[in-house]
Parts: C-alpha cells; sequence; structure tokens
C-alpha cells in the first residue's frame, strides 16, 4: 500500500510517499514560509524521487492536529483537495501520535510535548513497553505544571520529545522524576509518521470522505475565545 504524508501541525513541514514500511521519499523544510508555499513543491519533488504519480496512491494521511491552527488548516486544505481530485481515501492522524510513533519498546513513558503558546503544551502519553505507543492519556492543552502532575501518578521514568522541549524542558526536568529527552531530531513529527500511521488506519478500512474531515485543535481559536466573551458580557450585540 503506497501512501502519501503530509505533516504541517509545526513550524517544519514534511511530506512523504511510504510503501508499507519502506520510506521512498521524504522532504521536510524549515524556511519560515509558508506551508501553502512549501507543500506542493515538496510532494512533486517526493513523487519524482519515488518515481511515482498520483494514480499508484492508495490513500493520504495528513496530520490532523493538535499543532498551529494555519498550518492544520493548510495541510488539511491541501490533502482534501488532493483526495478529492485524485479519488483517494483520506485519514487523519495525530500529530502526537506520529511524534511517538518511532519511539518503541521504551521502559519509559513517552511525552510528546508541542508548543501551544499561552504557557501551555500539547501532549499526550503513550506506554510502548509492549511495542509500539500506546497512547494512555490526552491529548491535552495544560500548563507544563499540570502535565507534571499527571505524569506523577504513573511513578515511572518520562522521556520527553517536541518543539515544546526547548521552552519548557527545564520547567518538565524539574518537576518530574527520572526524566530524560529524546534526541533533537525527534523534535518535529515526520511525514513518513504520518504516512506510517495512516496506513495503519487504511488498512482497517479508517479511510473518510475528505469533506468529512476535521483539525483536531483541542482548545478554541483565540477568535472563537473572545467570541465567548462576548457573548457572556453581552456585548456582541447580534452575534450569532
Amino acid at each position: 500500500m503506497i501512501v502519501l504524508g503530509i505533516e504541517s501541525a509545526t513550524l517544519v513541514a514534511g511530506v512523504a510517499v511510504v510503501n508499507g514500511d519502506i520510506i521512498l521519499a521524504e522532504r521536510m523544510i524549515n524556511n519560515q514560509r509558508t506551508h501553502s508555499v512549501n507543500l506542493l513543491p515538496m510532494i512533486k519533488a517526493a513523487f519524482e524521487e519515488a518515481g511515482i504519480t498520483p494514480g499508484d496512491l492508495d490513500g493520504i494521511a495528513v496530520s490532523s492536529g493538535p499543532g498551529s491552527f494555519t498550518g492544520l488548516r493548510i495541510g488539511m486544505s491541501t490533502a482534501k483537495t488532493l483526495a478529492q481530485v485524485w479519488g483517494l481515501p483520506l485519514v487523519g492522524v495525530s500529530t502526537l501520535d506520529s511524534l511517538a510513533h518511532p519511539l518503541t519498546g521504551l521502559k519509559d513513558l513517552i511525552c510528546p510535548v508541542l508548543n501551544a503558546r499561552k504557557n501551555e503544551v500539547y501532549a499526550s502519553i503513550y506506554d510502548s513497553s509492549g511495542g509500539f505507543p500506546d497512547r494512555i492519556h490526552g491529548p491535552v492543552a495544560v500548563s507544563p505544571e499540570e502535565l507534571a502532575a499527571t505524569l506523577g501518578k504513573y511513578h515511572r521514568g518520562v522521556t520527553f520529545l517536541g518543539d515544546g522541549v526547548p521552552l519548557y524542558g527545564k520547567v518538565l526536568q524539574s518537576l518530574v522524576a527520572q526524566s530524560s529527552f529524546a534526541p533533537a531530531t525527534a523534535s518535529f513529527p515526520r511525514g513518513a509518521g504520518v504516512a506510517e500511521l495512516g496506513i495503519t488506519e487504511l488498512r482497517k478500512g479508517g479511510g473518510m470522505d475528505p469533506l468529512q474531515l476535521i483539525p483536531g485543535y483541542i482548545r478554541l481559536s483565540e477568535a472563537e475565545v473572545k467570541w465567548l466573551e462576548k457573548q457572556k458580557t453581552g456585548e456582541c450585540g447580534k452575534c450569532s
């Protein structure tokens, strides 16, 4: 099964073409340009390297969140459009799941953390002692202190990774006993991880109508928060 994976939830955009458990081609870029500029050229380059055309694909997988609201919308819009045009099934893959995916067979719990701004992180907790990571908590948007309190209940070592580590790693390490960090190369989710998890879902028959797939933002956007505040205070007038 050949699947195109699209990752755009963080500052690093990534795409990959994966056939089963073999990565045929992968591209990642962090050039501070909007993902809407980067994604399609990266997909074209990945196809050329893999020696395939859209007709060779069996499906598309896209990072569905949490992460950057704008990045998720761009990736989701790109994936939906391509799935509709090419007539392919589409699956959404948790950004946190794809981060944890490569870390198999660890004694420690795995905790990917993404910068959620507002002094919070997006996080999930995984147990991979039995093989592939199994999510046992999350996804949530919480303060580092709240996350540390939750992790403390498991009484196990923890391996942190993700773009939230440079910002909150010291705080988390000071609060969580027996904590460590995955290599910096594991800080960003990859298109290959999205594609590999997408293959698993597609084999289960998990493909969706592109129109039904929506991003998993975890929390409300700033605009939605302000709208709700106005509703509560009566400042919204005729808002609906």
